[in-house]
């Protein structure tokens, strides 16, 4: 792959999603939707399925997905079920195709990038560095705290005031419609990539730009400079 040459002064900064983004961990997503199934009475699901109707906010998702509403302590019964399902899968998420590559390359080359998801911060941080990624980002967040939708949207608004960024230079790179509504919610640019956790045409309809992987992405965001 062809080195990034140096970036004009005007560059945006890119904030990278982790999940389905910039960590291939789709059949670890699936595994642990389907362990929620079986222990709800609920027949598994296949891929295509689950990209077709995965959204935030995540409890009427589910409801959805199980035909019928949780009673009381039943959502919480399910996320623990998800997370150790999820959990025993992780060893075997890799970096999605041009990772980390596509990292050095933007920072090599004058870009600044920091990491923002909706994966626990106490779960996320550690990751990150396990995977020895820290040092390409300027900050990294998991999620801190409950809204009200469920969205990234106030997320990412902290996330850029905490590293007193300009919405208007800034591009968020995720993989599902509601990155791209954080992003226009917090005054930046949003470009999603198919890969992750939802089918292309519902990543078109958000009327954000739609590409096939990272590299793509950021080369995208060249195109702005």
């Amino acid at each position: 792959m062809a080195e990034m040459t140096s970036l004009k002064t005007n560059t945006h900064h890119i904030v990278w999603d982790w999940n389905g983004t910039l960590l291939d961990d789709n059949h670890a997503n699936l595994a642990a939707v389907n362990a929620v199934c079986a222990q709800f009475g609920r027949a598994p699901v296949g891929m295509d399925y689950w990209r077709s109707v995965f959204r935030r906010p995540l409890i009427p998702c589910y409801e959805e997905l199980l035909g019928r509403s949780f009673a009381e302590d039943e959502w919480e019964r399910a996320e623990k079920i998800y997370d150790s399902s999820y959990l025993e899968q992780l060893h075997t998420c890799e970096l999605a195709s041009g990772v980390p590559d596509v990292l050095h390359q933007w920072a090599g080359a004058g870009g600044t990038q920091s990491l923002l998801s909706m994966a626990s911060h106490e779960h996320l941080v550690p990751l990150i560095d396990e995977r020895g990624l820290a040092s390409h980002f300027t900050r990294v967040d998991g999620r801190k705290f409950e809204t009200k939708h469920d969205s990234k949207a106030e997320h990412l608004v902290h996330h850029l005031e905490y590293q007193e960024l300009d919405p208007s230079k800034v591009v968020l790179i995720g993989d599902i419609d509601d990155d791209a509504r954080a992003a226009r919610e917090a005054g930046a640019q949003p470009i999603l990539v198919a890969s992750g956790l939802m089918a292309r045409e519902r990543l078109e309809a958000t009327g954000a730009l739609v590409v096939d992987t990272p590299l793509d992405a950021v080369a995208a965001v060249r195109q702005l400079i």
